[in-house]
């Protein structure tokens, strides 16, 4: 067998660092990758919150597995799908920022998401979680339930936006209330503070998900085995 030349190797190496690029380069694999920081989710699941068929999300996720970026396991008929590691949540934060450091088609949309409904919360996170700790104010997690027992802001409570409207009495009207969802591009948090602000409350929201929290090295809080099957 001949030996590999010197420039083999090296457009061997950049063929494979190319696989992750490749894997990446899809919107709705980018998605995904996004939804799965959240915790581990069935293809029904992820192909509901990407507004994808199953078919097409079975297939994105074949891309990612390829990849080595998502790992799957299979539970009856249906088959389960989590990252493989940290490191996969680190690199979609990091890609994100990147982009919106370079691009002024980002930056623009951004923007435009900033002024929509939904104040930014004037504060980062060593703030937030040190006025939460105190109890000056409620840090509001309207995420899924089965992603706040995954993981979640410490401090904050769990009240899916789909039943928010139904829950309000649970929240005290006297103090400010900070909601928060899958990160910078979740509308979740901005459709709850439209909600809050309708019902008189002080609400805004905060833009980082558990992925921008943990990636600042921010600690995060989970609920145990037996609270997570009792979440909805």
């Amino acid at each position: 067998m001949n030996a590999v030349s010197g420039r083999e190797l090296k457009d061997l190496l950049y063929e494979q660092v190319a696989r992750i690029a490749r894997a990446a380069a899809s919107p709705k694999r980018l998605e995904l990758i996004e939804v799965l920081v959240q915790g581990e989710k069935s293809v029904d699941q992820l192909a509901a919150d990407a507004e994808l068929s199953v078919k097409l999300t079975s297939a994105h996720l074949k891309e990612l597995r390829q990849a080595r970026l998502v790992e799957s396991r299979r539970e009856g008929r249906h088959m389960f799908y989590r990252l493989v590691d940290q490191h996969v949540a680190d690199f979609w934060v990091m890609l994100r920022t990147l982009a919106e450091e370079r691009l002024l088609e980002l930056q623009a949309a951004t923007r435009e998401m900033a002024e929509g409904p939904g104040e930014l919360a004037p504060m980062a996170g060593p703030e937030l979680l040190e006025q939460a700790r105190r109890g000056d104010l409620i840090v509001l997690d309207v995420r899924p339930g089965m992603e706040y027992a995954n993981a979640h802001l410490p401090y904050a409570r769990s009240i899916p936006i789909s039943e928010l409207r139904n829950r309000l009495g649970e929240l005290p009207s006297d103090r400010p209330v900070v909601a928060y969802c899958r990160g910078p591009y979740c509308l979740m948090a901005s459709e709850a503070v439209e909600i809050l602000a309708a019902h008189g409350f002080q609400a805004t929201r905060f833009e980082d998900g558990v992925a921008e929290w943990r990636y600042h090295g921010l600690p995060l809080a989970t609920v145990s085995n037996e609270d997570k099957e009792n979440a909805t």
